[in-house]
C-alpha cells in the first residue's frame, strides 16, 4: 500500500493506469498485501485516490479477501468504502452532490481509479463535469459507464433507519437494488424525478397550468409505473431472502415479512386524477412513487413499533444481505461487501452469523475504530489489516 502524492501514478495522475498495471490483471507484479497465489484476480485489486475527501493521495493493493481498515473516527476510513461505492457505481451512500466529495483544499475536483473485477475504471470530477472511462476508453454517459459495470452492497449503522425511519430511506434502498439489476430502472427513475420537479414548480406558482401539468404527469405516468412494476417485484424477491437471513442471523424463528406499499395504489393515472384538488390546495404532488414505502413486520408486527433494539439491528443486517443475495442472483457475480462500522455493535453470535452467511468468495472492506471484536469473530484471517489516520494509510 502506499500513500503520497508522488507514489500513485505517474504525474499524480489516478485516472491513468500505472506502466506495471495491467488491464486485465490476472497476477500483479507489484508488491501485494496478501501473497500471490495464482489464483484468480481479486475483485478489486487496486484503488487509487487523488483529491478525494480528505486524501490528497492514495494507492492501496487488497488481497482477494478483502481489507479491514482500522483507526479513530474522522480519519478517512468511510470515505475509502465511498471512493469504491462511487468507482463502481457512481453513487455516494453519503451525498447526492458529487461536488463535495472533492478534498476542501484540493483542486476542486477529483480522482478515482481502480480494477473491480480485472477492468480498469476511473472516475474523474471537475468543475467542466464527469470523465468516466473503463479500459481507457471513455464512456459517454452515467449509463455507458454501468453498463459492465460490478455490483455493490453498503452495510452501515445507518441502515437501522430502515426500520425506524421514514419512507425515503426505505425507497432509496429499493432505489439502489432496482439501478444495479434493472437497465431501464435508472432512467425511468431519472426522468420520474425531473417531471415531478417540474410539476411541482408549476404547482407553487399558485396559477393555472394544467396543460403543462398534464405533460409533466403523461411523464411521470409513463416513467412511474416502470418503477411501481420493479419495485414490487424486487420486493417479492427479496421476502424469502431477506426471512432466511433474519432467521439465519438471529440465531431464532423470527418471522420477517416485506411488503410493497405503493402510494398510489394499483393505478397510477387514476390516484393522481383523484388527488388533483388536493395537491392544488397543497401545492405539491401528493402521490406517485416518490411516496412509495416497504413495510416491515416480524411476525406480522410493524417492526418499527414492536422489534426491540437487537432485532431491529438483525432486520437491517437481513436486508442487505438479502440485496447481495438478490444482486448476484440477477447480475451473475458477486457483489463487493462494504461494512462501516457495524462489527463493534454487534455481539459475537451475530457477528459470526453474518460473516457465515456472506457468500463465499465474496470480498468485504470493513472498517472499524478497534479490533478487540476480531478474535470473536470468524473468517477474517485472510483480510488485509490497515490502519488509517488523517489521511494516510499503513
Amino acid at each position: 500500500m502506499r500513500s503520497g502524492v508522488n507514489k500513485i501514478l505517474p504525474s499524480a495522475s489516478p485516472w491513468r493506469r500505472a506502466p506495471d498495471r495491467p488491464v486485465n490483471p490476472g497476477r500483479s507484479p507489484r508488491a501485494s498485501l496478501a501473497p500471490d497465489l495464482g489464483l484468480d484476480p481479486p475483485v478489486l485489486r487496486s484503488l487509487r485516490l487523488m483529491d478525494f475527501r480528505c486524501f490528497r493521495a492514495l494507492d492501496i493493493e487488497a488481497p482477494e479477501a478483502g481489507t479491514i481498515l482500522v483507526g479513530h473516527n474522522a480519519q478517512g476510513k468511510t470515505s475509502i468504502l465511498e471512493a469504491i461505492c462511487v468507482l463502481i457505481r457512481l453513487h455516494s451512500p453519503r451525498t447526492h452532490r458529487m461536488g463535495t466529495l472533492a478534498r476542501v483544499d484540493g483542486t476542486g475536483g477529483f480522482g478515482i481509479a481502480g480494477d473491480p473485477w480485472g477492468l480498469e475504471r476511473q472516475v474523474r470530477h471537475s468543475r467542466e463535469g464527469m470523465l468516466l472511462k473503463a479500459n481507457e476508453e471513455e464512456r459517454a454517459g452515467k449509463s455507458a459507464y454501468l453498463e459492465d459495470g460490478g455490483l455493490v452492497v453498503w452495510m452501515g449503522n445507518e441502515d437501522l433507519d430502515l426500520i425506524r425511519g421514514p419512507g425515503e430511506g426505505r425507497r432509496r434502498y429499493l432505489d439502489f437494488i432496482g439501478a444495479q439489476v434493472e437497465k431501464r430502472y435508472r432512467r425511468a427513475w431519472t426522468r420520474y424525478r425531473r417531471a415531478l420537479q417540474s410539476k411541482n414548480l408549476l404547482l407553487k406558482e399558485g396559477r393555472p397550468r394544467d396543460a403543462e401539468i398534464l405533460s409533466y404527469e403523461e411523464i411521470m405516468v409513463e416513467h412511474g409505473a416502470v418503477l411501481m412494476e420493479v419495485r414490487a417485484r424486487l420486493v417479492e424477491e427479496l421476502t424469502p431472502l431477506a426471512a432466511e437471513a433474519q432467521q439465519s442471523v438471529g440465531g431464532g424463528n423470527e418471522a420477517l415479512t416485506l411488503q410493497y406499499l405503493p402510494a398510489s395504489g394499483p393505478d397510477l393515472r387514476q390516484s393522481i386524477l383523484h388527488a388533483r384538488e388536493r395537491e392544488l390546495r397543497m401545492r405539491q404532488a401528493v402521490v406517485g412513487p416518490h411516496r412509495d414505502d416497504l413495510g416491515l413486520r416480524l411476525h406480522g408486527m410493524p417492526a418499527a413499533d414492536f422489534a426491540s433494539e437487537g432485532q431491529q439491528r438483525t432486520i437491517a443486517l437481513a436486508l442487505k444481505l438479502a440485496q447481495g443475495r438478490l444482486l448476484e442472483a440477477r447480475g451473475g457475480r458477486t457483489p463487493i461487501y462494504l461494512m462501516d462500522d457495524i462489527f463493534g455493535e454487534l455481539d459475537p453470535n451475530r457477528r459470526n452469523a453474518l460473516m457465515a452467511h456472506l457468500p463465499a468468495g465474496a470480498q468485504k472492506w470493513i472498517t472499524t475504530t478497534h479490533l478487540d471484536w476480531l478474535s470473536e469473530t470468524t473468517d477474517t484471517g485472510s483480510l488485509a489489516r490497515v490502519t488509517v489516520s488523517g489521511g494516510s494509510c499503513r
